[in-house]
């Protein structure tokens, strides 16, 4: 071989192998919330899974014996009650507001605060701030946040995830008559990591350490996930660098 056709495959090879790079670069959406907090700094880097189908999800930061801190992130038609197709009165899907306590019901109850129809949920009345809610991300996102406190000892992020009418051979439509129910069939997961502030930068995976009511009637976190399957698809890794 000749030492043009050798420079020829040469650029072939490094063309290709670029290519491919790039093809398995995601390309995460940037969300920024509570940027006035003046705590650690942290980002949450969210891999979607096979199964992610426009999933709801809310992320907040609990202290190391579980109580209830602040939220960090949560999908604006929960922080606010409103959601985007829920009218249709009019003839056709209008934003109208609507009380899923299914959806989120581990992130709802740690929050501990009631709406005007007794739900443990924000609604318009009394909706999330701003600061911390947003649209959906569609696929691949970084969330980037700042605590509004420092803390002094270990605290745990969680983000809870729900998706909508997913069934499986378990949480089938003859499961329950109950309503709320049959708007999340699989129940949410719950994933974790534990922080430790003095160990910064720090890179975390959250890992799944249950799921939530089915029917969103209590805050309780049950630990087997046996009868869960494309829920557990949702996300395909979700990674916390802490100090970034």
């Amino acid at each position: 071989m000749n030492k043009t056709i050798a420079t020829l495959v040469t650029l072939a090879i490094l063309a290709c192998t670029a290519s491919i790079r790039a093809q398995k670069t995601p390309d995460y959406q940037l969300i920024e919330t509570n940027q006035q907090g003046e705590g650690l700094r942290m980002t949450l880097r969210f891999d979607k899974g096979e199964a992610h189908n426009h999933p709801l999800m809310a992320v907040w930061v609990e202290t190391d014996d579980g109580k209830f801190v602040e939220t960090l992130f949560v999908a604006e038609s929960i922080g606010k009650g409103v959601f985007k197709h829920a009218d249709r009165s009019s003839g056709k899907w209008m934003p109208g507001a609507i009380n899923r306590p299914s959806a989120l019901p581990y992130w709802s109850h740690k929050r501990g605060k009631k709406n005007s129809a007794g739900y443990f949920l924000p609604d318009a009345q009394h909706p999330e701030p701003d600061a911390v809610t947003g649209a959906t991300p569609k696929g691949d996102f970084e969330l980037r946040f700042n605590l509004s406190n420092c803390p002094v000892d270990k605290c745990r992020v969680l983000v809870e995830i729900n998706q909508s009418w997913d069934w499986n051979e378990h949480y089938t439509n003859s499961r329950s008559d109950d309503p709320q129910y049959r708007a999340s069939a699989q129940p949410s997961v719950v994933y974790a990591a534990l922080v430790d502030p003095r160990v910064v930068p720090d890179t975390l995976q959250l890992q799944p350490i249950g799921r939530g009511d089915e029917a969103g009637k209590s805050g309780t976190l049950y630990t087997d996930l046996n009868t869960l399957t494309t829920a557990l698809q949702i996300a395909d890794k979700i990674t916390l660098i802490v100090g970034m």
